[in-house]
């Protein structure tokens, strides 16, 4: 009998030192994304005044996240230090990008449009986020499904750029953005809870990614919608 009620301790235990683990590593990952947010809103800020010269070179701009997002941070992982120096450069970039949006926004007197967009992904993230940790649904066979869908938008959105210029496509386009990575936050949140990620780093990266699309997503229909025209 001692030996079972030692066994169920030990198991008891055992849970307890996972469980906290688990809420260091969620802890660790959630401070890192708002380190994120600071260094993103930093490289807005830096080049903010220079958004013409960001608006010719958006394109070599994206290319480089790219290379830091697919590379940078894949070759750094496992590096601790050099991990978070590529994390931090990757959305010091991404900050850059959204320079000739904001630009666009606050040009048309929409600067408002910012703060209620940011205000709004904040409430919508944290939503998703508690509701993914909380869930007793296992949401781990979404991963493909997503993939898919996020392929066939992304060849949507090219369509649409260069051939059919469609006002209407392109809000359609933006709103099932919004929805996808809406789904994305839920299945991102509950793989870090599940233990998915080896890296604070790398499971940053992910809800950044969700974070940053939903934002720009809800910047963009915020500024067709909520403007003059």
């Amino acid at each position: 009998m001692a030996l079972y009620d030692r066994d169920y301790t030990t198991t008891k235990e055992t849970a307890y030192v996972q469980e906290g683990a688990s809420v260091s590593f969620m802890k660790q990952t959630y401070q890192l994304l708002a380190a994120s947010m600071i260094a993103a809103a930093a490289g807005a800020y830096v080049t903010m005044p220079y958004a013409e010269t960001v608006m010719q070179y958006k394109w070599f701009i994206f290319g480089a996240e790219l290379l830091v997002l697919f590379f940078g941070l894949s070759m750094s992982r496992g590096k601790p230090g050099l991990n978070l120096a590529m994390l931090f450069v990757f959305t010091f970039l991404t900050g850059v990008s959204l320079v000739p949006l904001l630009a666009s926004l606050i040009g048309a007197g929409n600067g408002a449009v910012i703060g209620n967009a940011f205000l709004m992904t904040s409430v919508l993230f944290g939503a998703l986020s508690l509701f993914a940790i909380n869930s007793k649904t296992d949401y781990s066979s979404w991963g493909k499904p997503l993939f898919i869908t996020l392929i066939v938008i992304i060849i949507a959105s090219l369509i649409n750029i260069f051939l059919l210029q469609s006002p209407m496509m392109h809000v359609i386009i933006t709103a099932g953005i919004l929805l996808l990575f809406s789904f994305f936050t839920i299945y991102d949140t509950q793989n870090i809870a599940n233990g998915a990620y080896d890296s604070p780093v790398d499971a940053a990266v992910s809800l950044y990614l969700d974070f940053l699309n939903m934002f720009t997503a809800l910047l963009q229909l915020l500024g067709i919608f909520g403007g003059d025209d």
